[in-house]
């Protein structure tokens, strides 16, 4: 924004302090001066000591003081003046410097540097509280840009990897004429299939992260059940058995959205399983406030630390992961944007004989109504 030159905030708060000191000392001194003229008379008779009540002499008292008072005032007030400008200068600079520490710390962050940090010392005041808070918002973004920097690295190499694999299927067709066209063309259909859902996948989790949406009542065990009847031909594929339960759960959300996270969240429970004898729980059910999503599934065991990776994009376990079934890496990532996105919180907890478990708390759309059709 570009805005007109004016005094800086120094030298306003330097009048400022001499204005008031000399308005203080104004006062003081018309104070003075009323006091004088109360008790002061405006002639005195003066009679010598040790003489008879004759007359000696009449003056004006008043008009002499005021010769002696006014040279004086002004020179206080002079010296006020001074002393206002020149203190109130120093003071402004020392009460100033902190925001000048942060000034130069927001220079710094807009020319792209997140990594500084203020640190102002010294006990809690307005200043300093300023200054953390502008330190904690320069660890979020600095953190934030990392983590879009890994995730473009990231989603570039992903879309990168189809589109060199079509390409080469693309010069064995076209230099070597022999070869089987049927089977070129199944590769490139899997291969351009795989690419569309990275696409579909990375469209959607932008989506949710810039919060896009319209917020309706939506029943989260209706939507468990519609996520399990999808999916229960993979699982069936695989010996993973699914099982639902829990009353109506009303939130407050997207209901595609919703549908989502909890589509992903069945399925990575299904792939991400036994090999053989696999198990998947869905429940649902609202507890203090707060309307819960929970889907549990068996697997090998798994660490506190490995855990704590799985909601990062293009973290997909691979040693977990069923190889006609290596997903896109995105599952848990959209899973827990869609989650922030509604104001809600996911939390994974590795289950102690093996498997995930995961819980999404959501904010309710009410009281619970156990029988909403009647």
């Amino acid at each position: 924004m570009d805005r007109t030159p004016g005094p800086s905030v120094r030298l306003r708060l330097t009048l400022s302090y001499a204005g008031f000191l000399m308005l203080a000392g104004v006062l003081l001194l018309a104070a003075v001066w009323l006091f004088l003229l109360r008790y002061v008379p405006e002639r005195a008779l003066i009679v010598p000591d040790g003489t008879s009540t004759l007359t000696h002499g009449v003056f004006p008292v008043r008009s002499n003081l005021l010769r002696v008072f006014a040279p004086r005032a002004a020179a206080v007030l002079g010296f006020l003046l001074v002393l206002g400008l020149g203190g109130g200068w120093l003071l402004a600079g020392r009460m100033l410097a902190p925001l000048t520490r942060i000034t130069e710390a927001t220079r710094l962050a807009s020319a792209g540097s997140l990594s500084h940090r203020i640190r102002l010392p010294g006990r809690q005041d307005e200043f300093r509280e300023l200054a953390d808070a502008f330190d904690a918002m320069l660890g979020r973004l600095e953190a934030h840009v990392a983590d879009q920097r890994r995730f473009a690295a990231n989603a570039s190499h992903e879309l990168r990897t189809p589109l060199a694999i079509s390409k080469a299927l693309l010069d064995v067709a076209r230099t070597d004429p022999d070869q089987d066209t049927g089977e070129i063309l199944e590769r490139l259909h899997t291969v351009n299939a795989r690419a569309i859902d990275l696409t579909e996948a990375l469209l959607l989790l932008t989506r949710a992260e810039q919060r896009s949406f319209a917020r309706e009542r939506v029943d989260l065990s209706l939507l468990a059940e519609e996520a399990t009847e999808t999916l229960l031909p993979l699982a069936e594929k695989h010996g993973v058995t699914v099982e639902t339960s829990g009353d109506f759960t009303p939130a407050l959300g997207s209901p595609a959205l919703l549908l989502q996270l909890t589509t992903n969240l069945v399925h990575n429970a299904v792939v991400h399983n036994l090999p053989t004898g696999g198990a998947v729980r869905v429940t649902t059910a609202v507890r203090s406030g707060a309307a819960l999503l929970t889907v549990e599934n068996t697997g090998e065991q798994l660490t506190p630390q490995r855990v704590s990776t799985l909601t990062e994009p293009f973290q997909r376990g691979s040693e977990r992961t069923r190889g006609d079934h290596p997903g896109v890496g995105l599952g848990l990532a959209i899973a827990t944007a869609i989650t922030d996105a509604h104001d809600g919180r996911l939390t994974l907890t590795p289950r102690p004989d093996g498997g995930l478990r995961v819980t999404v708390e959501l904010p309710t759309a009410g009281p619970v109504d156990h029988n909403p059709g009647g």
